[in-house]
């Protein structure tokens, strides 16, 4: 088990738990492993969000970096996607990206891009955490003219932009829809309304204020009622929402329906299969995703594979066999003709191209699986022994009990946060109070035993 990294980076609340010694070290560790492995000193993108954190956050991995003689282009207020895409098409040799996605502001976090554009290996995420708890850190200081150079590169976002009007080109020429877009104070807050511009796609746009402090507060793909409310009182044919770092993507029609990401990946999915541009007709998701994604493609004739929780795992899954098309039902979904990596924006665009496509509401286009009821809650748990649960009998019972009980007719799904104190609890069946109340008896053994 690894002690700083997650399973999307280091997350912790900023300044108190993501300190800036702590983040001087990721950087200065990071940059002692990459100059090993491309025997040169690297050049490394750093983008952020927008919480009031992100500079200090920056200012600290900016310092560790040049300490070792590493170099900074510092992008700015960055996607996600956008610096993953950037990493690789100006040939850097790895990228930054400072967000705690979805989480509310007080939360910050780093994550590291090879320069591939993906997230780099558990591996070397391993070596990094063991050259910063190491004496070696304190010998690995760059003198005189080795020491790194930072400049300000805010200018690279028109690449981005043109990475989509390269792909979309005139797919939205005179199209008659007007989207809602919740930014979520967020990563996307200003290059979305320029790509959707770009585009000729008529929209109106909410939560493109960002303070510091309101990014995905009541707002964004964590919170579809706004963006709900927005589409009704408008009259808007559909609604997107984008997370904090806009690596994901949810919708709601124009009833202000949810959307999520398994109706997305089945429409998405759908759309390349029709056109053969779906690789081997096989769609990729993790074990959170519903039961009817599953029977879509079984009635579809669509391969689907499972993998694990977690977009570097359906990632890794898709450049092993070779597939186009995974994700999550987060709406972090990659797209791996374009980009390695879940890209909101992207996703948002592609669903929008298939609503045109089929000349429907985004009501009917999204009516393609039937998705069974749902319910995930959380049960908070000392952080050491969230791993601890299919060790405890009792537990182990209860599971076996539920596992049995829904066998065919829904599912049980355990799993510890990679980020947070907490045991994720997933039931999945057809009597929507029957679950929770299931849910709920879990999620009080489990803290009950795990405290």
């Amino acid at each position: 088990m690894r002690k700083y990294f997650g399973t999307d980076g280091i997350r912790r609340i900023a300044n108190t738990e993501l300190t800036p010694d702590l983040v001087f070290r990721v950087a200065k560790a990071g940059a002692y492993v990459l100059a090993k492995h491309t025997n040169h000193a690297p050049t490394i993108l750093i983008g952020r969000d927008t919480r009031i954190s992100g500079t200090l956050i920056e200012s600290a991995m900016t310092a560790g970096f040049l300490s070792y003689g590493a170099n900074v282009k510092s992008l700015g207020v960055m996607p996600t996607p956008a610096v993953a895409y950037l990493t690789r098409k100006m040939n850097a040799d790895a990228g930054v990206v400072i967000s705690a996605s979805h989480n509310t502001y007080e939360f910050n976090g780093i994550k590291y891009f090879s320069n591939q554009g993906m997230k780099i290996p558990d591996d070397i995420e391993k070596e990094i955490e063991e050259v910063m708890d190491s004496n070696k850190l304190s010998t690995l200081t760059a003198v005189n003219d080795k020491i790194g150079i930072a400049e300000m590169h805010t200018e690279y976002i028109e690449q981005y932009v043109q990475f989509f009007t390269d792909i979309f080109k005139t797919d939205f020429k005179n199209s008659e829809i007007t989207i809602g877009i919740d930014t979520a104070n967020g990563a996307t807050s200003q290059v979305a309304e320029t790509i959707f511009k770009r585009l000729g796609i008529a929209y109106k746009v909410i939560a493109n204020q960002p303070n510091g402090i309101n990014i995905n507060e009541n707002c964004g793909s964590t919170y579809l009622k706004n963006i709900s409310d927005f589409v009704k009182e408008n009259h808007l044919d559909l609604g997107i929402a984008y997370d904090g770092d806009g690596d994901r993507c949810l919708a709601v029609d124009e009833n202000g329906n949810p959307i999520d990401g398994d109706i997305i990946m089945a429409i998405i999915a759908e759309c390349l299969s029709q056109k053969e541009q779906l690789n081997q007709n096989t769609l990729v998701a993790t074990v959170m995703s519903n039961l009817g994604l599953k029977k879509y493609a079984e009635e579809n004739q669509i391969q689907f594979v499972q993998t694990k929780v977690g977009d570097r795992y359906v990632l890794a899954e898709m450049l092993n066999k070779g597939y186009n098309l995974g994700g999550e039902q987060s709406g972090h979904i990659i797209l791996l003709d374009y980009n390695p990596t879940g890209d909101g924006i992207l996703t948002s665009l592609m669903l929008i191209k298939a609503i045109l496509e089929k000349k429907k509401k985004a009501s009917q286009v999204a009516n393609i699986i039937h998705i069974y009821p749902q319910v995930l809650l959380n049960a908070n748990v000392a952080s050491e022994k969230k791993y601890d649960y299919e060790k405890d009998k009792e537990i182990a019972k209860a599971i076996q009990e539920l596992e049995t009980e829904f066998s065919g007719r829904g599912r049980v799904l355990i799993r510890p946060s990679g980020t947070e104190p907490k045991v994720r609890v997933m039931i999945e069946g057809e009597d929507i109070h029957y679950i929770t109340k299931k849910a709920k008896q879990l999620v009080a053994l489990l803290e009950k035993k795990l405290k």
